[in-house]
């Protein structure tokens, strides 16, 4: 049986998407190429990267790379390859791309027609099989721990504009038929902030080991996700997972806005984990607690974490990892 496997396994290669959506960066779009562009070389230090951009880009994102970073011209809309890319699948001696149904978290950004053709276009470049899944489902709302436990968010698989015609239990059993997986872990809740996405899993829960999950806490009662981090704890506790948790959540505000900056948005290469920052006083702690967790990997922190924000995500956001064979 093919099967999606952890991020935390060996991989071929990250693919990533240039920024295109001017609208969502505005006049920081040039801070943005540049923090895509840092992430893309900082992950090019540890396995190869793929940066897929349109035609007028390219010329740009080679440059801003500095060529540790192969670059490919297809049609995008959007920079978060997360979610609108394909999600890998294998078994001892072959690897697919499922291509699910994408539908700009719930028409929220449009145009996405491009977006909604890339985890096709992608594979077929790369020449590899494809397989078309007809439900809306985006990367960053699913991980899995690569020993038959996948979890998710009840706030976004199970809102009204993703797939209201599919009950719990249809959507947990496709997950589980499509990927591999023997179970679905259900977290109630993505953090408060997060409207773009309606709460994907990857800003609250990743997996360092089979059934150890990491979540990410909130150590001020102050905030709404104090509450609704304790209410994932307790879930993940019932589903017997083993937890280590990120205490601390950071808030910015930044150009008029407030945002929150999860460490919890980090990405697992090979051989290290690359974490968003943004200048908090408890970056070098938060680091450090990830390091135990992920023993033999350097963890890198990226003062990224603010202007991926802006753009409404982080780090984990903008990779997709294709498994090695």
């Amino acid at each position: 049986m093919m099967r999606m496997p952890a991020e935390f396994a060996p991989h071929e290669r990250t693919v990533m998407c240039w920024p295109s959506r001017t609208g969502l960066y505005n006049h920081r779009i040039g801070e943005a190429k540049r923090a895509h562009a840092t992430v893309a070389k900082t992950i090019s230090g540890f396995e190869p990267v793929t940066m897929i951009a349109n035609a007028e880009d390219v010329s740009e994102a080679e440059s801003l790379c500095s060529g540790s970073v192969s670059v490919v011209s297809l049609p995008i809309d959007d920079s978060w390859f997360r979610d609108s890319g394909p999600t890998y699948v294998v078994d001892d001696s072959q690897r697919e791309g499922t291509c699910w149904e994408f539908n700009g978290w719930g028409n929220k950004f449009v145009p996405y027609d491009n977006d909604a053709r890339i985890a096709s276009a992608w594979l077929q470049w790369r020449g590899e099989s494809a397989r078309h899944i007809d439900m809306v489902l985006e990367g960053g709302s699913i991980n899995v721990d690569g020993a038959g436990t996948l979890v998710t968010t009840e706030q976004c698989l199970l809102h009204e504009n993703r797939n209201p015609s599919m009950s719990r239990e249809q959507i947990a059993d496709r997950l589980c038929e499509e990927l591999g997986q023997q179970r679905v872990v259900w977290l109630p809740y993505g953090l408060s902030l997060d409207d773009d996405t309606d709460g994907h899993v990857d800003n609250v829960a990743a997996f360092c080991a089979p059934e150890t999950v990491v979540l990410q806490g909130c150590d001020d009662p102050r905030e709404e996700d104090h509450g609704r981090c304790a209410a994932n704890r307790v879930a993940a506790e019932r589903a017997g997972l083993a937890i280590r948790e990120v205490p601390v959540l950071p808030f910015i505000v930044s150009g008029g806005r407030r945002m929150v900056v999860p460490y919890l948005n980090f990405y697992v290469v090979n051989g290290g984990v690359i974490v968003p920052l943004c200048g908090h006083a408890a970056d070098d702690d938060m680091m450090a607690l990830i390091g135990e967790w992920f023993p033999n990997r350097q963890i890198v922190g990226l003062e990224v974490g603010e202007i991926l924000a802006y753009g409404g995500g982080g780090i984990h956001c903008i990779t997709q990892q294709i498994p090695a064979l």
